[in-house]
């Protein structure tokens, strides 16, 4: 029996998206639930598995073409047996697969049925190093490989030989030209994701009026009770203690003084949101992205830290939830993990403002009349200065301030 299989219903505010990668080719032999092709959306990948065990008869969508809810993409024969006769779109043909990828993909396939299915990032790291997955410990749920277990595994094999490195040019010299003698470039096409946050970018600046204010943090008391109680704290909540459920409570708690910060603008209104739904950055190879963390004023540190952890894991692997994405009052990005000491952080567009976290670096400063060292932070707040004036936004800074150096009063509530 023919099945079509047909893009997913994507959310409404997902119009459209780009097949990016075929796993399978005409006449392949594929399971019930494995990952067939992925399709990349302005936010995530979203994989579409197989409804049943069969072949892949037709493949009717060619890779890089841009793709609507509810469109065929391929039809397989259920129950039918691989090379059975396959075609594929009219005037594309199958990618070809190169001899040496063949093995680490069966690998990969028999990997699968053991370990559950490869999120698309993982499978592509696989395949790349021509890698066997059922040879690498996996620390995923369930026994999923994750892209740290092959990366931590890359990284213990046997460096290969390294190529003689040149002598430096002399001052002045030419850059060493291609074979042909020409100098070389490649032009590669921006992903869906990278596109869309350049587009969200150009928005942001163009249609707020974007301002940056900075202060400076003590957080000797915050190491100090991170330092206390980690242990205990990872031990009862199988998570570890960081520093962002310290800064998301911290911004929860100035933004109750100061609402127009979790507010945005719509048209000549202002929309003040009486909820805290806090977007926490985080980085992938992808690029940047933002789940978010609703109702995180009535969450625990702990709950605030084990959702941070499980959206940063999906995110690198490349499962993450649309519906985790969208929305949000206000973000929180932390530069400081990749050494940032300042920056200036731009608006996540409708929200009206964002706190920028940076490096944490012990510096000499003045304590009730005597130079100590410190664990300062520089944190910086970018805000729509349309509806928030600067007397707000230095205050929103301090009231963090104040709260991350004394945080026994968040826990308090005082």
């Amino acid at each position: 029996m023919s099945t079509e299989i047909r893009v997913p219903q994507l959310p409404e505010s997902v119009a459209d998206a780009t097949l990016v990668a075929w796993h399978k080719q005409p006449g392949d032999a594929i399971r019930r639930d494995e990952n067939l092709a992925d399709l990349e959306t302005d936010k995530v990948v979203l994989e579409v598995p197989a409804p049943a065990n069969g072949v892949v008869r037709e493949i009717k969508v060619q890779s890089g073409a841009v793709v609507t809810s509810g469109q065929v993409l391929a039809v397989i024969e259920e129950g039918a047996a691989a090379g059975a006769a396959a075609t594929v779109p009219t005037g594309a043909a199958a990618t070809p697969r190169a001899p040496k990828a063949a093995a680490p993909a069966a690998a990969a396939s028999a990997a699968e049925g053991k370990d559950g299915r490869l999120s698309p990032s993982v499978r592509r790291l696989v395949e790349e190093n021509r890698l066997n997955p059922a040879t690498i410990p996996a620390s995923g749920r369930d026994g999923r490989l994750t892209k740290s277990d092959v990366v931590d595994y890359l990284g213990k094999q046997p460096a290969a030989a390294a190529a003689p490195t040149p002598a430096p040019a002399a001052r002045g010299t030419a850059r060493p030209a291609s074979a042909n003698g020409a100098r070389a470039e490649q032009r590669v096409p921006m992903t869906r994701l990278r596109a869309r946050i350049a587009q969200r970018l150009i928005e942001a600046q163009s249609t707020q009026a974007l301002l940056t204010t900075f202060n400076e943090v003590d957080l000797t008391a915050a190491q100090q009770l991170r330092a206390r109680y980690k242990e205990r704290f990872e031990k009862e909540h199988g998570v570890k203690l960081g520093f962002m459920s310290f800064f998301v409570k911290a911004a929860i708690e100035a933004l109750k003084k100061f609402p127009v910060l979790n507010a945005s603008v719509d048209g000549n209104d202002i929309i003040y949101h009486e909820y805290y739904d806090i977007g926490v950055a985080v980085s992938t190879d992808r690029g940047l992205i933002v789940p978010i963390v609703r109702d995180a004023d009535d969450k625990s540190f702990a709950a605030i830290e084990k959702e941070v952890s499980e959206y940063a894991k999906q995110a690198r692997e490349g499962t993450i939830g649309i519906e985790d994405l969208t929305g949000g009052t206000f973000t929180i990005t932390n530069g400081g993990v990749f050494g940032s000491l300042m920056s200036t952080p731009i608006v996540n567009a409708p929200q009206s403002a964002i706190l920028g976290m940076h490096k944490i670096q012990e510096r000499p400063m003045v304590v009730n009349g005597q130079i100590a060292v410190r664990p300062m932070m520089y944190l910086a707040l970018t805000y729509d200065h349309r509806i928030i004036d600067g007397r707000e936004a230095v205050q929103f800074l301090v009231a963090i301030k104040d709260a991350l150096e004394d945080p026994g009063r968040m826990l308090l509530g005082i």
